[in-house]
């Protein structure tokens, strides 16, 4: 069939439209990339937009030559790749047994409570760091991991899609002898891998992205992840550009 107008039209505007938001998502990626390639006087003046000026490799030698933003690079991926394991066997497995019913698990509801109550309430950050500091990870890549081992708003998301799940597949799995676990591995997690690719991708960017818990929980700048470094770095080079105007603005007066 030969496509209408209003068939042609509609295809047009969505092209375009899905071409923009693209171009929007991107042109921070650029910017900052002909940041780097940009001369730093320029850079740290603000007059870098979407091509370089003054071209230079100067930010790219001095990561080369910088064996701690590598060491930061391999501690973040280590804990990319643990937390990412901890977090999904942790939700997966509270998940499951929570989305039966309170005749399949006793006291379920108390446990959603539970639960529930840490979505809205917390210990607070330093009750939090007390706990972490007894329990001597301080400094290691547990401190990373550990207090955020278990997201509840991802485990309540899996536990909601496990609910979805027809019974009938459960009950034909223990009928052919099957138990908990093999049902979970063989059904359940076959037919959520939408669910697990979402929270999957969660993850994985929480913990790429996270600098606030490295910053509090890691006391040697040699052991900061990626993100904490990068802020740290940040922080420093604002700190210094402070100081040489305000030096320029007493010279002045």
């Amino acid at each position: 069939m030969k496509p209408g107008k209003a068939r042609i039209a509609f295809c047009i505007f969505n092209y375009l439209f899905i071409g923009l938001l693209t171009l929007i998502c991107f042109l921070p990626i650029w910017q900052q990339l002909v940041i780097s390639l940009s001369d730093n006087n320029y850079a740290m003046a603000g007059m870098v937009t979407l091509w370089p000026k003054g071209f230079s490799l100067d930010a790219y030698a001095f990561l080369i030559e910088n064996s701690q933003f590598f060491k930061a690079v391999v501690i973040t991926l280590e804990r990319v790749v643990l937390g990412t394991a901890l977090n999904m066997t942790l939700c997966i497995l509270t998940a499951y047994p929570l989305s039966k019913s309170n005749d399949q698990m006793h006291f379920r509801t108390a446990y959603v409570w539970f639960f529930a109550i840490t979505m809205f309430i917390s210990g607070g950050m330093i009750p939090t760091y007390i706990a972490v500091a007894k329990t001597k990870i301080i400094n290691t890549i547990w401190a990373l991991l550990l207090p955020g081992a278990l997201a509840t708003t991802n485990m309540v998301m899996m536990l909601n899609f496990f609910r979805g799940i027809p019974k009938a597949l459960e009950e034909s799995a223990f009928l052919d002898g099957a138990g908990h676990m093999k049902t979970l591995l063989h059904i359940y997690l076959p037919m959520s891998m939408p669910s697990i690719a979402t929270i999957l991708l969660f993850t994985l960017v929480s913990h790429w992205n996270n600098w606030f818990d490295g910053f509090i929980y890691i006391n040697r700048p040699k052991d900061y992840p990626l993100a904490t470094y990068l802020y740290a770095m940040i922080k420093e080079a604002e700190i210094n550009t402070e100081r040489v105007v305000s030096s320029a603005e007493e010279y002045a007066k």
